[in-house]
């Protein structure tokens, strides 16, 4: 005869197999879990989005402008001009290279923009 628990009705612990539950605590417990999951899930979900860094990609550079825009002209840019994408630069907006770090931690495939003159 297995052993009755105090306190719990309807929850008995036949040995060292386990526990066995009846229907009625079923009914109360799975539906506290799932609520309590959900619960957490949302909330988790609601402050991380509270936290715009995770899904910025600039991070660093001309943080106090609205937008982040720079114009060069044709004729000043010489030969050839290689130009950040990964915003990660300490040049920026040249590129020097920090993409090949930021594509090894992340597994992006991001590379410079480069625009050439073409001979005449």
């Amino acid at each position: 005869m297995p052993l009755q628990l105090s306190g719990l009705p309807g929850l008995t612990k036949p040995g060292l197999c386990g526990f066995t539950v009846s229907r009625d605590h079923l009914t109360i417990v799975v539906p506290v879990a799932v609520a309590a999951a959900l619960g957490t899930y949302l909330l988790t979900r609601y402050f991380s989005s509270q936290s715009y860094s995770k899904g910025r990609v600039n991070l660093e550079h001309n943080k106090d402008s609205a937008k982040v825009v720079h114009s060069f002209d044709i004729e000043d840019l010489g030969k050839k001009a290689v130009y950040c994408r990964c915003w990660r630069s300490k040049k920026f907006p040249y590129c020097d290279g920090a993409h090949t770090k930021h594509n090894e931690e992340t597994g992006d495939n991001v590379g410079p923009l480069i625009i050439k003159r073409r001979d005449a």
